[in-house]
């Protein structure tokens, strides 16, 4: 990989879809195998020599970006507010992604249970600095305990009566009997950029600038 090469990291999963023609819309067409979920390769070529992507864990995705073995990424914003990287610039809101942060708990306890009576509660997330800032803007002393996923096993195996997790369609917590009760933050996908690299590299600049034309275009169509 040559010094001037540029490369952006993307999320898997849902996101990644969503990238994709979003990523076209901005000049950048990745090989083939990228979009390809199956794929196990982590790097791909682009149609530009100079540009490269890595595909990597959303969580992952600003790690990469802040130390600056990736220049520019796409990553959610429950993941910035989550590590809060002192060393990345987010100047664009992509406008895919679309979901929010909540807290969750078991049916049966949500018809009896009112959030606003909360002093203390236990907790299953993956996002254990955003859930504390959160309760304790509230006044709620709040136990957060780690996971990374799998979730919504907390509550039924007595880990933690709810979770703070990801919320789309709903569907995942109804199949696992679990309903939303409040909600944190709304969420969507950012592009970020090295703050470095955004300084020295001469391609960067350019590229942020393409991705803000594509969200406007997308915006206008």
């Amino acid at each position: 990989m040559s010094s001037d090469t540029i490369v952006i990291a993307v999320p898997k999963g849902r996101i990644l879809k969503e990238a994709l023609p979003l990523l076209a819309r901005a000049g950048i067409v990745p090989e083939a195998a990228f979009g390809d979920e199956d794929s196990r390769a982590l790097r791909f070529a682009t149609q530009d020599a100079r540009i490269e992507l890595i595909r990597v864990r959303a969580f992952d995705v600003a790690t990469f970006v802040a130390h600056g073995a990736a220049q520019l990424g796409i990553v959610g914003s429950d993941v910035l507010a989550e590590f809060a990287y002192p060393e990345l610039y987010a100047p664009v809101d992509l406008g895919i992604g679309h979901c929010r942060l909540s807290v969750a708990e078991p049916a049966d306890l949500a018809a009896q249970d009112d959030p606003r009576g909360w002093s203390h509660v236990r907790v299953a997330t993956k996002y254990p600095h955003l859930t504390a800032k959160h309760f304790a803007r509230r006044g709620v002393q709040a136990e957060c305990i780690k996971l990374n996923g799998a979730m919504e096993l907390a509550p039924t195996l007595g880990l933690a009566a709810r979770i703070v997790d990801l919320v789309s369609s709903g569907r995942t917590l109804k199949e696992n009997g679990l309903v939303e009760v409040e909600r944190i933050i709304d969420v969507s996908a950012r592009l970020v950029v090295n703050r470095a690299a955004m300084k020295t590299r001469a391609h960067v600049f350019p590229l942020v600038e393409a991705f803000r034309a594509a969200v406007a275009a997308e915006a206008a169509a």
